[in-house]
């Protein structure tokens, strides 16, 4: 068994004014259960809020949280950049500062209480746990259909990810260094993480339902980011055209001979409508696979401009630690 850690919890935010004064509340209490059962270090243990550029109050009530309470920190990136970078950020702000890091959304959706069974896991030997939602009644039927539809595509094509598993998770810090070797700036984490390799463990829990404010991740963007998922992981898309091609071109020869057949019998092959839906059929295939093509070489061109994945603005104080 390993003594008490030192634990960020990691809280990627945008326009969450509506819900945050609850969750700190939430987030500083579960700080100090943790303490409280022996579970981490509260001295050296933070709430680290990532401001994703958000355009309503969030930065000045993290700055608020962080002027009255020792637990929380914040810091703030001049635009908003998606929720994969902000996580990224927290994760770099805090890999020399802690011996673990719990990433959690800022709605509480995912339950926090279970962070406790995760630290246990740590403290056993896991480098590694994941949050993984074995019930979500709470949301609605169509964001379960597109939840369940997510990971069955992303199975389909080969991208090793945890089903039920969003990015509530913990990490230790040997496999936080590891992780921020990835240098991809198309940033799929829950691709990611399963292919480090370190000893891993599992924690379930009932997704419970919003209290304030809104989903940050819509069908939009919940497909961008499979897309990302797919695309950074996977090359099926590619070999689907492979196949496709090839499947064409067995069609065109049968099709051929089909035609000289006819023509030695003396029959001839009448019709526009034929000839038109071969034409659409074989163009509508032909821009497809330009399109998946233009995806991946997008992703290249994105990947070797070596741009950054983000831009700090502003950070509050850093409480001191004490030993």
């Amino acid at each position: 068994m390993k003594s008490k850690p030192s634990i960020y919890i990691i809280v990627p935010c945008f326009n969450e004014e509506a819900i945050l004064a609850f969750s700190n509340k939430k987030l500083e209490d579960q700080i100090t259960k943790l303490a409280n059962n022996n579970l981490c270090c509260p001295l050296n243990s933070r709430i680290l809020y990532i401001d994703d550029g958000s355009a309503d109050g969030t930065w000045q009530l993290i700055s608020s949280f962080a002027e009255r309470s020792k637990f929380v920190e914040g810091i703030k990136l001049s635009r908003n950049k998606g929720h994969q970078n902000a996580l990224l950020a927290g994760l770099n702000e805090c890999v020399n500062k802690c011996n673990l890091c719990i990433s959690i959304d800022a709605d509480l959706q995912d339950n926090l209480e279970v962070s406790s069974q995760m630290v246990e896991h740590y403290m056993a030997g896991y480098d590694i746990v994941y949050g993984i939602r074995n019930d979500r009644s709470s949301d609605s039927r169509s964001k379960r259909f597109y939840a369940n539809f997510f990971y069955s595509l992303m199975l389909s094509m080969g991208v090793e990810i945890i089903p039920g598993h969003a990015d509530y998770r913990l990490i230790s810090q040997r496999a936080l260094i590891e992780l921020l070797r990835y240098q991809e700036r198309a940033l799929f984490l829950r691709g990611i993480i399963p292919l480090l390799g370190f000893k891993t463990a599992a924690v379930y829990y009932a997704r419970t339902a919003r209290l304030a404010g809104s989903s940050k991740y819509p069908f939009r963007k919940s497909l961008a980011l499979a897309v990302d998922g797919i695309i950074s992981f996977s090359n099926i898309p590619l070999r689907a055209i492979a196949y496709l091609g090839c499947a064409m071109a067995l069609l065109a020869a049968l099709g051929i001979i089909a035609i000289f057949i006819n023509t030695l019998q003396g029959n001839t092959v009448q019709g526009w409508p034929s000839l038109m839906v071969a034409l659409f059929f074989i163009g509508g295939c032909q821009l497809l696979s330009i399109g998946i093509l233009g995806e991946y070489l997008g992703r290249i061109y994105k990947e070797v401009k070596q741009r950054p994945r983000y831009h700090l603005e502003e950070r509050t104080k850093e409480h001191q630690e004490y030993n």
